[in-house]
């Protein structure tokens, strides 16, 4: 059930289209997210145990979520809220593609300043958002444990102009704390790094993605599992509908194919 009127998912489309980013706050329940973390947990110590994560740097590891269970969850991925907002910044009938985690740990090192997608045209003047993140901790994330750092209004900047501008110190990074339950809904050609996490408890950040529903990068996908789709509404069908239906996880994990995650 939405909780935004029209005029205020109207206001945080706007701050979107100028920002590149908008943070809804303590927009998911706590104790969702919590079961959440205990769920990932031991997903996090078997997967790098297994050399199954991509890495993303120094002690920074990401991993895709099986789309089972807690991690299945309708009144996430199909949050009216949230879907809202991307529909007003992105185009209606979107797709849904990605549900993932990236994890700094202890050692981990600061990232080089990227965007997670090219520009549809280069040379060009930036287009409209085509590819969104949809992030979410699964902790508490303080200047101590890892902020995501980004820059505002570099999505609609062509990556060599904005590049030169925070080169300059034209353009900021901000670093962008948040508490459980915290969401935060950004345009991935945004410049912005992750940060070292200082601290021995791991920071798992979720990531779903959305984008248009032409837009398609094969190396990003969702395993749906046949069972697990059955039991699906309506909405959630259509924003899975271009990713592979299987008929049960494979319960040993290939490595991730998304490792080519800079531009």
């Amino acid at each position: 059930m939405a909780r935004f009127s029209t005029d205020q998912l109207d206001d945080y489309a706007a701050t979107f289209e100028r920002d590149g980013l908008v943070i809804l706050k303590g927009h998911f329940p706590e104790e969702t997210l919590e079961r959440w973390r205990e769920a990932f947990t031991p997903l996090l110590d078997e997967r790098i145990a297994s050399r199954a994560t991509a890495v993303r740097g120094e002690n920074r590891h990401y991993i895709t979520l099986p789309f089972s269970g807690v991690f299945a969850d309708e009144r996430i991925f199909c949050d009216a809220d949230v879907l809202a907002i991307v529909e007003r910044v992105a185009g209606d009938d979107p797709v849904m593609c990605q549900l993932a985690t990236d994890t700094p740990m202890n050692g981990s090192t600061y990232q080089d300043i990227h965007r997670d997608t090219p520009a549809l045209f280069d040379s060009i003047a930036e287009t409209p958002s085509f590819q969104l993140a949809v992030n979410f901790p699964l902790c508490d994330v303080t200047l101590e444990n890892g902020p995501f750092e980004t820059t505002l209004g570099t999505h609609r900047m062509r990556q060599e102009e904005a590049m030169d501008a925070w080169r300059d110190g034209r353009i900021a990074l901000h670093a962008i704390p948040m508490e459980l339950g915290d969401v935060m809904i950004r345009d991935v050609r945004a410049l912005h790094r992750g940060t070292p996490n200082r601290t021995d408890i791991p920071r798992p950040m979720v990531v779903i993605g959305y984008s248009r529903s032409w837009y398609f990068r094969p190396e990003v996908h969702i395993d749906v599992p046949a069972e697990v789709h059955a039991q699906l509404s309506t909405r959630a069908k259509r924003l899975l509908r271009y990713m592979p239906r299987v008929e049960q996880l494979n319960a040993t994990h290939a490595p991730e194919q998304y490792r080519k995650f800079a531009y």
